[in-house]
C-alpha cells in the first residue's frame, strides 16, 4: 500500500490516481465498498424537499466518511440543470435542430458551471435514445431520429459538461423509445439492426471520454438492461473498451444483485435491491468479491479522475447560475432551433405589424415536460410577452372562437400557437408519484407518457381554421417534442414554424425570427410523414416489441414514400447555393469540402448536411444514411468553403459478429436542406 493520501489533489497522474483507488480498496470494509455501489439518502431528502425533484443534489454513488472519500452528486437534465433556479435551454430535440455541435458544447458547459456553482458534479443530460416514432413521449429530451447525429451531438453535450469536471452520463443504454412501458416492455432486436441502428450513438459518446451510462429500464432481448451482460459487458466493455461506470436508472434500474456481476456498478437512488442483500451475496459465496472491486474501482477512477483534474475557473459561485451570458446562449439556442416549415411569402412581417397572437399556449409557460428534465428558470419568455415586446398585440385562444376571429380580423396578421404540453407528452410517471408538479389545481400522478395522437388537439384545429378565415396572413407555431401531422389545415397557413420547447428565451426568439431580425436556420432531426401510418407499428401499451433496421427517413426512402417535410427540412430568408464538392480518402476517413454561398439578401446561417449511399451489397441497407454535417455564417453574397470528415468506419454493415467494409462507388450528397440544391459526386472507397 502506497503513502499517497486518499482526499483528491488536483494534476496528480493516472498513475497517481489508480495508486489512490488501490489505498481505498484496501482500507475500505465490505460494507463500505457496497455501500459506495449505491446512492443513498434520496428518500429522506425528496421527502425533506417537499417531494420536488431536484431541489437538493442526490448522492449517486461513492463517498467513505470514515476515508475521507468523495460522493457523485447528481442532478439531472438535459434542458438545462434539474435544480434551484437554472437557465432553461431549449429542449434537447430544439437543440439537435441547430445541427450546430458548437453550441452543443457551450451549452454543456454553461450547464456545467450550473452543476458545480449548485454542489453536483454528476449530470444526468446526455439523452440519446433514439426517436424510433414520434409518439414516444420523451422525444424532446432526445436529438432526433439519426444515430451519426444522436452520437455528434451527444459527445459534444457530454464534452462540455466534463470540461468544468463534471462526469457527464449517457442515458438511456439502451434501446429506451417508448414511454409508458418503459419499465418492464421487452425489446427484440438483432445484430445488425442494434449494432447499426441503436448503438453506434453511444459508442460515439463512449469514444469522446464520457465516463459515465445509465442503463435503461427496459428488457433487451429477454433481460434488463440494467442486469444484461451482453449491452453492459460484452459490448460496452470489451468490445468498445469502457473504463468508466454504469449506474441504474432510478429506483426500479435493477431487479438482482446479479446485475453486478452483470457490470452494473452503482444502484441509484438507493439500496432497494442491493445493499445488504449484495454483501450478503459476497459473504456467502454466491457473488465474487471481485465484482464488488471492480465496480468499485471503475467508480473511484472516474470520481478522481474528475476532482484532482484542475477547474478551468477558480471557483463556481450561485451568481454564475442563470447569469447573463447563460441567458444570452439560451436565447441563441432558440433563435438556431426553430424550424420554417413553409413560408408563402407571409414571413418575414415587416416591422409595425398589428399582430393577433391566438392560442392557450401562446401565454403559457410551456418550456416542456415536468419530470425528471424539468428546469426551473428565474423568467420564461412566452410567446404573447415576447410578441407584445415588439408590435401592438391582440390576443384570443380556443376557448372562445368567436373572440378569437374578432381578434383576427382586426388584426394586419395572425399568429397561432398549437401544440402540446407536459398532459400530452412527456416523461410517464406512474401511479401517485409525482416530482414536484403543479397540476393546475388537479391531483392527477399519471402525466405524460407516450402520444395518443399525432395530430394537434381538434380545439387548436378549430382555432386554425377560424383564423385562416379571416383571410389576414397566417402564421402557425408548433410548440411539440417531434413530429406533429399538419395534414388537413397545411393549406390554409401562410407560413409554419416548429419551435419546439424553446425554453426561457423563446417567446423573444420567436419575436426576432418573425420579424426578420435573424433568419430561421433550423432543419428537422426527424420527418413529418404525411400518415401515421408511414412510422412504424407503435403501442404504448405494448408489453413486448420488435425493432428492426428501418424508422424515420429510411424507412420512408426504402418505401419511396415522400413526406410532408423530410428530415434536414427546413427554410431560410435566404437561398443557399453549392458548388465545388470535393472528395478525398485519407485512410480511415472520406474528407468532404464543399463552397456554400448565400445567394440571398439576408445574412443567415445553415446547416451543411452530407449524406452516403452504399454500394451494392450483400444485404440490404439504408438507401441513404447522414455521414457528416457541419453549420455555416454567411451574409449575402459571400462565399465559405466547408470541410466535413467521414469516419469509413461509421460506413459498415454488420453481421456474424464483426464489422464489414463494401468497397466500390460510394455516392455522396450534400445539401443544406432537405429539397434544396444538391451537390453529388461517387467516390470509390475501400477500408480494412
Amino acid at each position: 500500500m502506497t503513502n499517497l493520501p486518499l482526499l483528491p489533489e488536483p494534476g496528480i497522474s493516472d498513475a497517481d490516481i489508480a495508486a489512490r483507488v488501490d489505498n481505498v480498496l484496501a482500507a475500505a470494509t465490505l460494507a463500505e465498498k457496497v455501500a459506495m455501489m449505491s446512492g443513498q439518502g434520496f428518500f429522506r431528502q425528496y421527502k425533506a424537499d417537499g417531494k420536488v425533484w431536484g431541489a437538493s443534489p442526490y448522492r449517486a454513488g461513492a463517498g467513505i466518511d470514515r476515508l475521507d472519500v468523495p460522493a457523485f452528486w447528481f442532478s439531472d437534465g438535459p434542458r438545462g440543470v434539474a435544480r434551484g433556479q437554472s437557465t432553461c435551454f431549449p429542449c434537447t430535440m430544439a437543440r439537435g435542430a441547430s445541427f450546430d455541435a458548437d453550441l452543443e458544447q457551450r451549452i454543456g458547459e454553461a450547464m456545467a458551471i450550473e452543476l458545480r456553482a449548485q454542489g453536483c458534479n454528476l449530470s444526468g443530460a446526455v439523452c440519446i435514445n433514439l426517436l424510433r416514432h414520434p409518439a414516444w413521449g420523451r422525444a424532446q429530451e432526445t436529438y432526433g431520429e439519426d444515430p451519426l447525429h444522436l452520437g455528434a451531438m451527444g459527445a459534444a453535450l457530454s464534452t462540455g459538461l466534463q470540461a468544468h469536471n463534471v462526469c457527464a452520463t449517457v442515458k438511456h443504454f439502451a434501446l429506451n423509445s417508448m414511454e409508458n412501458m418503459r419499465f418492464t416492455v421487452d425489446v427484440s432486436i438483432d445484430e445488425r439492426s442494434l449494432h447499426e441502428v441503436y448503438l453506434p450513438h453511444f459508442k460515439a459518446v463512449i469514444d469522446a471520454g464520457c465516463r459515465s451510462v445509465m442503463s435503461a429500464y427496459n428488457k433487451v432481448n429477454g433481460e434488463y438492461c440494467g442486469e444484461n451482460r451482453t449491452l453492459l459487458t460484452d459490448i460496452l466493455r470489451h468490445e468498445w473498451g469502457f473504463t468508466g461506470f454504469v449506474h441504474s436508472d432510478w429506483i426500479m434500474g435493477v431487479h438482482t444483485v446479479w446485475g453486478a456481476a452483470a457490470g452494473l456498478d452503482v444502484e441509484n437512488p438507493e439500496p432497494r435491491v442491493w445493499g445488504e442483500k449484495l454483501r450478503e451475496a459476497v459473504e456467502n459465496g454466491t457473488l465474487a468479491p471481485s465484482v464488488v472491486d471492480t465496480a468499485c474501482r471503475r467508480i473511484l477512477t472516474a470520481l478522481y479522475t474528475n476532482s484532482s483534474a484542475q477547474d478551468p475557473l477558480p471557483a463556481y459561485t450561485p451568481a454564475m447560475v442563470a447569469s447573463p451570458a447563460h441567458a444570452a446562449l439560451a436565447l441563441e439556442a432558440a433563435e438556431k432551433s426553430a424550424v420554417l416549415l413553409k413560408n408563402d411569402g407571409v414571413l418575414p412581417f415587416p416591422p409595425g405589424t398589428r399582430l393577433a397572437v391566438l392560442g392557450r399556449l401562446a401565454e403559457l409557460v410551456n418550456t416542456g415536460d415536468n419530470g425528471s428534465s424539468r428546469v426551473r428558470a428565474p423568467h420564461v419568455v412566452t410567446a404573447l410577452e415576447g410578441l407584445s415586446a415588439v408590435t401592438e398585440v391582440l390576443s384570443g385562444d380556443e376557448s372562445d372562437l368567436a373572440a378569437a376571429s374578432a381578434a383576427a380580423r382586426a388584426a394586419d396578421a395572425v399568429v397561432v400557437i398549437a401544440g402540446y404540453t407536459a398532459q400530452e407528452e412527456g416523461e410517464f410517471i406512474p401511479g401517485g408519484m409525482t416530482l414536484g408538479q403543479e397540476l393546475g389545481g388537479g391531483t392527477r400522478g399519471d402525466i405524460g407518457g407516450d402520444r395518443a395522437d399525432l395530430n394537434l388537439p381538434a380545439d387548436q384545429i378549430a382555432l386554425i381554421n377560424a383564423a385562416a378565415a379571416a383571410g389576414k396572413p397566417l402564421v402557425v407555431v408548433i410548440v411539440a417534442g417531434s413530429a406533429v401531422l399538419v395534414e388537413g389545415w397545411h393549406e390554409q397557413a401562410g407560413a409554419i414554424f416548429q419551435s419546439f420547447y424553446a425554453g426561457q428565451a423563446g417567446g423573444t426568439a420567436l419575436a426576432r425570427l418573425l420579424f426578420g431580425q435573424v433568419s430561421p436556420s433550423g432543419r428537422l432531426p426527424f420527418t413529418v410523414a404525411r400518415d401515421a401510418g408511414d412510422y412504424p407499428w407503435f403501442d404504448r401499451t405494448a408489453a413486448a416489441i420488435t425493432y428492426d433496421l428501418w424508422h424515420g427517413y429510411a424507412l420512408l426512402d426504402r418505401n419511396a414514400t415522400v413526406p410532408r417535410y423530410g428530415f434536414g427540412h427546413g427554410l431560410s430568408y435566404t437561398r443557399f447555393a453549392l458548388r465545388a464538392l470535393g472528395l478525398r480518402q485519407e485512410r480511415d476517413r472520406l474528407a468532404i469540402s464543399v463552397a456554400v454561398t448565400n445567394a440571398g439578401t439576408a445574412a443567415a446561417e445553415t446547416p451543411v448536411l452530407a449524406f452516403v449511399t452504399p454500394p451494392d451489397s450483400p444485404v440490404e441497407r439504408w438507401p441513404r444514411k447522414l455521414a457528416a454535417f457541419a453549420r455555416v455564417s454567411l451574409q449575402p453574397g459571400e462565399t465559405r468553403i466547408v470541410h466535413m470528415a467521414v469516419l469509413l468506419d461509421d460506413l459498415r454493415w454488420r453481421g456474424q459478429g464483426r464489422w464489414h467494409f463494401q468497397s466500390g462507388d460510394h455516392t455522396i450528397t450534400v445539401t443544406t436542406a432537405a429539397g434544396d440544391p444538391l451537390a453529388t459526386r461517387q467516390i470509390w472507397l475501400e477500408h480494412d
